[in-house]
């Protein structure tokens, strides 16, 4: 990170315009190789290797209280290693739906970019809803005995599977909310953008409160998941709510790494002095 915002640092104040020796990706400037470098590992390996520590986490989490349940147990292996099959299914259903992007729907100008990668996690969010649905019947037992507010309750598949979607579909809401607070195509960005014309006092005061404001929806749709599942299938419908939520976390991570990997590109086409038509298409 260091690297980057050096490299970017010394792009700004020393080598913009034509016939400067450091602009960002300049092959002169010395930052440039770790700029790089620092792409793939802060941005792709690192974020990537954060998430699997939480898919794995949370898999073990709804493994370890599912293994309370008596009926979970009596019913056997199927039952009690549930969580990794939703894991399985949500691998197997972003990969269909990357097809898509590459085959069905490619990309054939700018503006299509954002457009299929939204379309791509919402084709995944609703195949798993699908999907969903059988497996829980055919995995889980046709009652569970789950401790709901310090008594044992009867639970049906069906409400493991209402937990499941309600965070398949929280986490894919809050993905839009992101986006709609960070993209440049709407609104909030192009107001702090705005807000520089008058100087950096109002840039720094409306970016924080921009900040504040962008985290309310997401946690009360947080709020609203935990409330929904604990008070129908316990900290088991907690963990399965969180497992909902990174069932299309291969969808989501490729969306992510699409910056950094086209960031790459474009530092590479720069570095290696290729016409500017090909870092216009990297900037894309």
């Amino acid at each position: 990170k260091a690297a980057d915002v050096g490299s970017a640092l010394s792009g700004k104040v020393i080598g913009v315009g034509e016939g400067k020796k450091l602009d960002e990706d300049s092959p002169y400037n010395p930052a440039c190789i770790a700029d790089n470098v620092g792409d793939n590992v802060g941005d792709v390996a690192g974020m990537g290797s954060d998430l699997f520590g939480s898919f794995g986490e949370a898999s073990c989490a709804a493994m370890l209280i599912g293994s309370a349940s008596p009926s979970i147990i009596s019913e056997g292996w199927a039952a009690l290693v549930f969580p990794l099959f939703i894991s399985g299914v949500g691998i197997i259903a972003c990969l269909i739906c990357s097809f898509v992007a590459t085959n069905l729907q490619p990309v054939r100008k700018e503006s299509d970019i954002e457009r299929n990668l939204k379309i791509q996690l919402g084709l995944t969010s609703l195949a798993m809803t699908v999907l969903l649905a059988p497996l829980c019947h055919v995995a889980l037992p046709d009652v569970l005995r789950l401790t709901v507010k310090g008594q044992l309750t009867d639970v049906s598949p069906m409400v493991c599977y209402l937990c499941i979607v309600a965070g398949l579909w929280g986490g894919c809401l809050i993905g839009f909310i992101t986006e709609y607070y960070t993209s440049h195509s709407y609104k909030p960005v192009r107001e702090v953008a705005r807000a520089t014309e008058t100087g950096a006092a109002t840039n720094i005061i409306y970016g924080l409160a921009l900040g504040y404001q962008s985290a309310i929806l997401p946690v009360m749709i947080l709020s609203a998941i935990i409330f929904l599942a604990l008070t129908t299938a316990g900290m088991y419908g907690v963990a399965l709510s969180a497992l909902g939520m990174l069932s299309t976390l291969a969808t989501c991570l490729t969306i992510d790494v699409y910056g950094p990997i086209s960031d790459n590109a474009g530092g590479i086409a720069e570095m290696t002095e290729m016409p500017s038509s090909v870092r216009d298409k990297t900037d894309a």
